[in-house]
């Protein structure tokens, strides 16, 4: 280890999730399906998107960053939880580690930003339709993307500030398949107490902040509907639900680990499991199944997909004989 954090520490060793065979193996079936699933269905949310000039609207620009940012969260821990399942000793380096906090902790601040932004998004297009073009234009986009980003990372820098130079003497076990912050800090031989306090406070504030000016805004926009058409609250509420049920899923495990200390490390694994694993294989079937004009260009996808794949094969059959 280098010596300017005093470590012996040199890697450190997951529980894991199961000991059994017969429960790795439905695991490890379980977490395949639905990671290849997630990568699937948000690279073809992305190319549909990027490929169709009908989805080139503000909306469709941050759904598809939405969904490059579940591409991250699914394949931060997914890969090596999965690598691991049948591994005797599941061990990971201390740089190995602090890079998946690092990582953990800027994709989840960019995500928070992005939301906020695809709320305030769907506040100017049911509450402002006529200026909504103006309101939402490229370069606000733009900087709402560059913003998330941008926050993401200083507040994953800040994050790791305070942990990476910590000293770690053993022991060098974490009872999870993957680096969260709260069980890295508790391995530390200092107990500085505050320290953790500190970390934690930081996330979890940041996470229950913004799950509360979510809340607001969709309060704000119920509200401001409700006055001018009762019909068009429930129009609103329709397009809102997939945008709400996406912010419950993604909030509810980080304000769990953040802001609601809790010793269950069972209900710590299922949580992280839904949050690695389902939350992003989720998002895309949410902003698709109610959105007809979105699965008619993710079928117009596909199709071009497949006839770019059969004249590729005839290519190169032709080529080949």
């Amino acid at each position: 280890m280098d010596g300017t954090n005093h470590s012996v520490v040199s890697e450190f060793v997951f529980l894991g999730l199961s000991n059994s065979w017969e429960k790795k193996l439905v695991l490890f079936v379980f977490f395949s399906m639905f990671y290849v699933a997630s990568l699937m269905g948000n690279s073809l949310l992305m190319l549909t998107v990027n490929s169709d000039p009908h989805l080139h609207s503000p909306m469709y620009f941050l759904l598809a960053n939405l969904s490059f940012i579940d591409l991250g969260v699914s394949s931060v821990a997914s890969p090596k939880m999965i690598y691991d399942l049948f591994r005797k000793r599941k061990v990971i380096s201390f740089s190995g580690c602090i890079a998946q906090i690092f990582f953990i902790h800027v994709i989840g601040g960019a995500e928070m930003v992005l939301l906020i932004a695809m709320a305030f998004d769907r506040y100017v297009a049911i509450c402002k339709p006529l200026h909504y073009l103006t309101i939402m234009s490229p370069q606000i986009c733009i900087s709402f993307l560059l913003s998330a980003w941008t926050i993401g990372l200083i507040h994953s820098v800040v994050q790791l500030a305070f942990v990476v130079n910590l000293p770690f003497c053993g022991p060098n076990v974490l009872d999870s398949f993957y680096c969260d912050l709260p069980r890295f800090i508790k391995l530390d031989c200092t107990d500085i107490y505050w320290l953790e306090f500190m970390v934690m406070a930081n996330s979890g504030f940041i996470s229950v902040g913004s799950f509360f000016i979510l809340i607001i805004s969709y309060i704000v926009i119920i509200v401001t509907v409700q006055k001018h058409s009762s019909a068009g609250l429930s129009k609103a509420l329709s397009s809102l639900l997939a945008h709400i049920t996406v912010v419950v899923l993604f909030f509810g495990p980080f304000i769990f680990f953040y802001a609601w200390p809790s010793s269950s490390t069972h209900v710590d694994k299922f949580l992280a499991i839904f949050d690695a694993v389902l939350t992003p294989f989720l998002n895309p079937i949410l902003y698709t199944l109610r959105n007809q004009e979105m699965k008619v260009a993710m079928w117009r996808a596909c199709r071009q997909l497949v006839s770019y794949r059969k004249i590729s094969e005839i290519v190169s059959r032709l080529f080949y004989f």
